[in-house]
């Protein structure tokens, strides 16, 4: 009786198509904005930050950009890890070329640098699709990982080949480096991933995301009504390159603070934020923050469980999170394949009609 449409009429086409057409949809997400920007910086430590809220929010960041890809346009990628990866690198010779950029730039910047290394390796898509398109993108993940290893430009002639970040300041407050401010940190993030998650919402909504899903679902009848494929299919690539690319920039400058191409950005990435697109729900906003709050949650609490809790060594532990994660990844794609954000929904479908039988 509390979450209905009854008695709330709409009086404009603004408010019949606003995002949450239902007021308490609006009011839930209200209340969660608000604790996590006006609670959460006061009470949390280093470990919240480090190994729980900055990992999840930055997942689910990559998470959204390749549900863009994959779930709204319909094209395999399985390149993600190399994407980040040219985030990051992006970042590093930003920050590192123009010490006095400010952050926010660099972020947005290393975001268009990889969307237009997106929209280069996205050109196989208007040929191939399927099974071929992924193999392709695939081949982008090991060239990519392989230019930033062999090439000394990339990590500043540094006899590692590592990248190290630089300490940097947003607004008078530490933001990267090892005096960074935990609390500053996880704002700047939350604050990115907020705005950038609105945004792909409304895309999604708005005739660009439409045009998306026809290519999705059949495009050969949607080139028939008029979408332009090489359009549609390449704005897909770029706008899901840049979120991945932000995404990358602050894993490296914010979360990590040091990378290597290979170690930190391998083919291993890519297959956890495919699987997280996948267990949250493809083609949804919702399926990427759901998603990876599952992959950040589930090993901490496996470990908790099985290492503190039974005695059990890590490397056990680490298989059973091996084992779990696949047997899920089959469990969705057979019993519910649009993941958690279609559990969520029909949830909130029972509810509209409670008490009343469905």
């Amino acid at each position: 009786m509390l979450y209905r449409e009854a008695g709330q009429f709409k009086t404009s086409y603004a408010a019949d198509q606003a995002i949450f057409p239902i007021p308490q949809d609006r009011y839930m997400l209200a209340g969660i904005l608000a604790i996590a920007f006006g609670v959460v910086p006061f009470v949390l430590n280093d470990y919240w930050v480090n190994a729980i809220l900055l990992p999840f929010l930055i997942y689910a960041l990559a998470a959204i950009g390749l549900n863009i890809l994959t779930g709204y346009c319909g094209q395999v990628s399985l390149g993600t890890g190399a994407f980040l990866a040219v985030g990051a690198y992006s970042s590093y010779k930003l920050m590192t070329g123009f010490p006095e950029m400010n952050m926010l730039v660099v972020f947005a910047l290393a975001g268009l640098i990889t969307a237009a290394v997106g929209l280069l390796f996205g050109l196989p898509s208007l040929r191939i699709k399927g099974f071929y398109l992924a193999v392709a993108t695939l081949a982008a993940q090991f060239f990519i990982i392989w230019l930033f290893y062999k090439v000394p430009w990339f990590f500043n002639y540094n006899a590692t080949g590592q990248i190290t970040v630089p300490p940097r300041d947003l607004f008078g407050f530490r933001l990267t480096g090892p005096e960074a401010v935990p609390a500053v940190r996880y704002l700047v993030t939350l604050s990115i991933v907020a705005v950038l998650a609105l945004a792909a919402k409304n895309m999604a909504r708005g005739h660009v995301g439409r045009a998306w899903m026809a290519i999705r679902d059949m495009d050969i009848a949607a080139e028939l009504i008029g979408i332009r494929p090489l359009r549609t299919k390449l704005l897909a690539f770029a706008v899901s390159s840049f979120y991945i690319g932000v995404a990358g920039a602050m894993m490296f400058a914010i979360y990590l603070g040091a990378a290597e191409s290979g170690e930190t950005f391998g083919i291993q990435q890519s297959f956890d934020v495919l699987f997280m697109i996948i267990i949250g729900g493809l083609g949804t906003v919702l399926g990427g923050f759901l998603g990876a709050a599952f992959l950040v949650l589930l090993p901490i609490g496996l470990e908790a469980v099985l290492v503190e809790g039974l005695g059990l060594s890590t490397n056990f532990a680490e298989h059973v999170k091996l084992i779990l994660l696949g047997s899920l990844i089959i469990f969705f794609l057979i019993v519910e394949p649009h993941g958690l954000a279609r559990l969520w929904q029909i949830t909130k479908e029972k509810l509209r009609l409670w008490p009343f039988p469905h």
